[in-house]
């Protein structure tokens, strides 16, 4: 009796640890946007702060620092201190810009720790209705038959979906040439006009203009079919399993953050996804298959890394 109340008295002790060890919270805490007020993690941002402020019982100020392509508010993230009171937001352009920058002011697989992984976005190829195709097989002849003579748009160099069209057009071996604009609204907006053939986009942004008819839409990156848009094939039921290009938006520290910090904020993700809490919020949020721990959020970016280091190779 007295060896299991001894037993049973240590395993209390033991899980009573990781309470004890908690990170303590002493002042407001940072969330480092990498860009401009007004964009898609800007807003992602600003949403989850009154969360994090909850379970943190600190408050959550929004820091944007815009510019470089979001590399100079992301190397802010990597020099701050691993105490709990910086976090950051990443999209994109954080497991692409390894590859498409010479070099970087941080190194992205050894400078932070991952934490939550809040949003996954597949992109859907869109065409002017003045194109004669109706289908994704219709547009590749189309495309083949007119090489360097179609032009597609993105939100700049290296974005998402400048990459989307990359993968598609290298895998289909269509000659499309790349329009890079200072971002997806002047993009969409010549689209709208005809003044270049097509986009890669969020279906977020896309769906209005398909319910109007006035853009159509011929696949998505998805791995499988979107309940936005279940009539939409994906790449890979087309023969094109390579295309596989999302947006992200996703929750970072500098390296070195105290894992009870770590786990708190991927369990306070994962609750408000699997709640689609935050689709109160934001009701166009697309996100794919199951929330993702900390780990799998790591090992994710690690592959992406990879992956787009071959694509632009």
């Amino acid at each position: 009796m007295r060896r299991r109340y001894i037993a049973a008295f240590a395993s209390t002790l033991l899980l009573a640890a990781p309470a004890l060890a908690q990170t303590k919270h002493t002042r407001p805490i940072r969330l480092i946007v990498p860009y401009v007020p007004g964009g898609g993690s800007d807003t992602i941002g600003r949403i989850l702060a009154p969360y994090l402020t909850d379970e943190f019982g600190q408050q959550v100020v929004i820091d944007n620092r815009g510019g470089a392509n979001s590399t100079i508010g992301t190397h802010l993230i990597a020099r701050a201190a691993p105490d709990g009171h910086t976090f950051g937001m990443i999209d994109s352009a954080f497991v692409i810009n390894p590859a498409v920058q010479d070099k970087l002011p941080y190194d992205t697989l050894k400078d932070f720790t991952p934490m939550a992984m809040v949003r996954a976005a597949p992109l859907v190829l869109l065409v002017h209705p003045s194109m004669p195709v109706q289908t994704l097989k219709e547009f590749i002849a189309y495309a083949k038959a007119r090489p360097g003579k179609l032009t597609y748009g993105s939100a700049g160099t290296g974005s998402g979906q400048h990459m989307a069209g990359a993968q598609f057009h290298k895998a289909a071996a269509l000659d499309i040439i790349h329009v890079p604009y200072k971002g997806s609204g002047q993009a969409m907006a010549d689209l709208l006009g005809a003044q270049i053939a097509l986009m890669y986009i969020t279906q977020s942004v896309a769906n209005p203009h398909i319910a109007g008819g006035k853009l159509r839409p011929l696949a998505i990156s998805a791995a499988k079919r979107s309940r936005f848009n279940p009539d939409v094939i994906t790449f890979a039921e087309a023969g094109f399993p390579s295309v596989n290009s999302v947006t992200i938006n996703g929750i970072i520290a500098p390296a070195g953050m105290p894992r009870d910090v770590v786990q708190r904020v991927n369990a306070l993700i994962v609750r408000l996804l699997k709640s689609r809490e935050l689709e109160k919020k934001l009701p166009d949020l697309e996100t794919e298959g199951e929330p993702l721990s900390a780990e799998q959020f790591g090992a994710w970016i690690r592959a992406e890394v990879e992956k787009w280091q071959k694509v632009l190779k």
